[in-house]
């Protein structure tokens, strides 16, 4: 990839050339293309805003440096991620230099006001918590849409300010996140309380503790859910290594496993949003492609997990 990507069309270029597309597209007929592979969406309980029901993690993925063969494969899962009509986006200043990738590579694509960008607080203490976050909305070139406590870390300390800030109009929504069942009865106790958007867990066919407690809480307080680990840290895939794709796994739409496991997160009542991350464009088309189409019932889900067995 060469040239300056310093205008809208930007986004057209790269995910036409990520997406397998031979010519040049202008910014017009990429808004057409993408109206016609619309995403699934949700809506967040806590108001009347829709999301899609995949998105895109940065974890380890965005964490590069700032060379060209770093960065422009990324870029082209950006440009592709928002042309196939992508929005939520999640990072945290635990990832590395994830947020200060994304950021420049949302402006440099022109994206950045096309995405929905949750990041997280991931430190000790009221003070360096609130230059944490003031330091994310730098790295990420903007208003953060939705700032999550990050496993919990000083959240009593957190909420307050998050309160605050979005009472002031600084974020939009407020969250909470932890990617272990072992955390699950404190992640509990604090979506039992009034002003929590959000809450971020991790959960997979590989990683079902959430279905017990977690879920059904989120959806009786009117929470909504982005899901991490929805591979379940990639162990899925090496369970069905050696297996071959179900055939009714063509009637729900999907040609890979990997579609198939995010069809089974994302047809969970109280999942609002997924959030696998990926540095490859193949693998974005077939995340993407897992939120569009028929989603499973409950009979559809029992034939997903006996397909594991």
């Amino acid at each position: 990839m060469t040239g300056e990507l310093t205008r809208r069309d930007a986004i057209a270029v790269l995910a036409a050339a990520a997406l397998g597309c031979g010519a040049r597209s202008s910014p017009a007929s990429s808004a057409k293309a993408g109206d016609e592979r619309l995403l699934l969406q949700r809506r967040i309980p806590s108001g009347d805003e829709m999301i899609p029901v995949i998105g895109l993690g940065t974890w380890q993925t965005f964490d590069v440096g700032t060379s060209a063969s770093a960065r422009d494969p990324l870029a082209e899962v950006l440009a592709a991620f928002v042309q196939l009509g992508g929005r939520v986006v999640d990072s945290s200043p635990m990832y590395g230099n994830s947020e200060t990738v994304l950021g420049d590579l949302a402006m440099k694509l022109d994206v950045r006001d096309d995405l929905f960008v949750a990041t997280k607080v991931w430190i000790s203490g009221k003070e360096k918590g609130v230059a944490q976050m003031t330091a994310s909305e730098q790295k990420l070139r903007g208003r953060v849409d939705l700032m999550q406590v990050h496993n919990l870390v000083d959240a009593e300390a957190h909420l307050e300010t998050l309160k605050e800030w979005k009472a002031a109009g600084r974020i939009r929504y407020i969250g909470v996140t932890h990617y272990t069942s072992s955390a699950y009865a404190e992640l509990a106790r604090f979506l039992g309380r009034d002003g929590i958007d959000f809450v971020q867990v991790n959960y997979s066919l590989a990683e079902r503790q959430a279905e017990r407690r977690i879920l059904p809480l989120a959806y009786d307080r009117r929470v909504a859910v982005l899901v991490n680990r929805p591979f379940g840290g990639g162990s899925l895939f090496s369970t069905v290594r050696k297996k071959p794709l179900p055939d009714f796994a063509a009637d729900l739409g999907c040609t890979s496993w990997a579609e198939l496991f995010l069809k089974f997160v994302v047809s969970h009542p109280a999942v609002t949003c997924a959030i696998p991350a990926t540095s490859k464009v193949e693998h974005l088309r077939q995340n993407m492609n897992a939120g569009r189409g028929i989603i499973p019932d409950e009979p559809m889900r029992k034939r997903i997990v006996d397909a594991m067995a």
